[in-house]
């Protein structure tokens, strides 16, 4: 991957429904050699989806978690069966997992501090392996990718 192929993903991140002809503009290239170069990286599997970011609630009507886990054990098998059952709880908009102090971090969409307490009580604390949880709320979005 060189310097230019880079700029074709850099203007990508910030349009991905951007004409070819004017993302070939935008990094120096003729439309033919800009798809190419487009296409190639789709089949190297550098570029391997497209996707539509859709605007989340306003703040007023949910409130954001953030949530460290920490497991119990770090095997294959716990991890999976976390993994599974996380998959399962719609609340769970992100799951990570992470070095450092705890295994996942998770961002949960809740509709107030009650409604979290529930998904608390009834969803996270029942996932298999988890040993702690940790839970930050956020005060307002400064930044989404």
């Amino acid at each position: 991957m060189d310097e230019l192929d880079r700029a074709i993903i850099r203007e990508l991140r910030r349009d991905g429904r951007m004409p070819n002809a004017a993302l070939a503009e935008a990094v120096g290239l003729s439309p033919s050699a800009c798809l190419r170069r487009l296409r190639l990286l789709e089949r190297q599997g550098t570029i391997r989806g497209y996707t539509v970011v859709v605007e989340e609630p306003p703040a007023r009507d949910s409130v954001t978690v953030i949530v460290q886990i920490t497991l119990e054990r770090q095997t294959d098998e716990h991890l999976r069966r976390f993994e599974d059952a996380v998959r399962k709880c719609p609340e769970v908009r992100e799951c990570h997992l992470m070095t450092g102090m705890s295994d996942y971090l998770l961002r949960v969409e809740a509709r107030d501090a009650a409604d979290y307490e529930r998904i608390h009580k009834e969803a996270l604390s029942r996932m298999p392996g988890v040993a702690r949880i940790q839970s930050s709320f956020a005060i307002r979005t400064v930044i989404r990718g």
